[in-house]
């Protein structure tokens, strides 16, 4: 028998939780939803649910103790269930969850030579990351930040992302209300700007006044000379960064856009490893990095932000669709983090899925609040499995 509390099983479980808007806001001109849930945004040419689909996954110790993770599994997260019930879960039993980096590298040594060294595999190792730290985190009784070095902060700036309303003018209203209740940065959805980025730019500056923080999320929609030309257009009303303006895999691209602009260049979400932000940091690609918990787990978290330290890099971490559990992990490890000026705030579904995780999290008056206990501080309310599909 080992000495350690060894990890007894590996659960996942795939939910779906409705929603009356869609992710980015109604439906424009020619979207719809079709049979299989899911709709293509025509700005960006993107898939998206029409629900909040997430992936949990339980890791349970022989002790009983438990640990829960969630990764990004907002499209076939099917995919993502059978790479950790027929891959991860079988290794990881028996293996010491106090070890969660040794066992993060075991598992990803598994399947390198094959190729999978992004996507849904890294994805699925992300989210049992999550797990195991959480786990290690209560079998010590220490909050994960501890864990991770230390908390910098418990309190964490948020910025507002998207403003889902149909119009222009009810985006504006939106972001003076945000404002008035106390947040400071707010960033717009380019693939929703009906009269075009640089017209939302303006009427959005005009709405919030001076000494607010607006971004913007380009969604990979320009070739680098069009969103040189486009940036330079917002930066006369004083913008404070720019989102994903050309293709991920346009390296090259991304150098140029940003050695040709005066704000800062943000980029990342999609990207799972320091292995893929690696030529990116060395092609000064960027000035502020985007890793989405979700896809990266912790300790790629951790990986990503210290390279990022090294080359004078802020760390602004991407929020996507979850129910709550891999935006706790998030939290800590920014708490964690030199270089963090903000944390991406997804109002429309980190408020309304609240109601799925059982701790004190929270966003309020432009912060977040660091869930409190041991691990990351959550875990899944009796709610959320009555909406588990899979």
């Amino acid at each position: 028998m080992p000495d350690f509390d060894a990890i007894a099983s590996v659960e996942t479980f795939i939910v779906s939780v409705p929603r009356d808007v869609p992710y980015l806001g109604p439906l424009r001109a020619g979207e719809r939803i079709n049979e299989k849930g899911y709709l293509i945004r025509h700005g960006n040419r993107t898939i998206y649910p029409s629900t909040d689909m997430s992936v949990l996954i339980k890791v349970t110790a022989d002790s009983g103790k438990i640990g829960w993770g969630e990764c990004y599994g907002i499209v076939a997260p099917q995919a993502v269930k059978a790479i950790i019930e027929d891959v991860l879960g079988p290794v990881m039993r028996g293996r010491d969850p106090c070890a969660p980096v040794v066992l993060h590298e075991d598992l990803y040594d598994l399947m390198r030579v094959r190729g999978y060294f992004g996507g849904y595999y890294v994805d699925a190792l992300g989210g049992v990351d999550i797990a195991v730290w959480d786990l290690y985190g209560r079998i010590v009784d220490k909050p994960m930040a501890a864990l991770l070095g230390g908390a910098r902060r418990t309190a964490i700036p948020a910025y507002v992302s998207g403003l889902p309303r149909a119009t222009l003018k009810e985006r504006c209203d939106l972001a003076v209300e945000f404002v008035a209740k106390g947040y400071r940065g707010i960033k717009f959805a380019g693939v929703v700007a009906d009269d075009g980025m640089a017209a939302e730019m303006a009427a959005l500056r005009e709405a919030v006044g001076p000494g607010i923080h607006l971004m913007v999320d380009m969604h990979w929609q320009c070739t680098a000379m069009e969103a040189v030309r486009l940036i330079r257009r917002m930066e006369a009303h004083d913008l404070y960064f720019a989102e994903a303006p050309v293709e991920p895999e346009d390296i090259e691209g991304q150098r140029i856009v940003a050695r040709s602009v005066g704000v800062p260049l943000a980029l990342g979400e999609e990207l799972r490893t320091a292995y893929e932000y690696r030529p990116r940091f060395e092609a000064r690609c960027m000035t502020v990095i985007q890793p989405e918990m979700g896809h990266t787990g912790v300790t790629e978290f951790l990986n990503i932000t210290r390279i990022a330290q090294a080359f004078h890099i802020d760390t602004i971490p991407h929020a996507s669709i979850g129910l709550g559990v891999f935006m706790a992990a998030s939290l800590h490890a920014s708490a964690a983090v030199k270089r963090l000026p903000y944390h991406e705030y997804q109002h429309s579904v980190f408020d309304r899925n609240l109601r799925f995780v059982a701790g004190d999290m929270g966003c309020e008056a432009g912060f977040y609040r660091l869930p409190s206990g041991a691990g990351h501080g959550v875990a899944p309310a009796p709610a959320v499995f009555d909406f588990v599909v899979g």
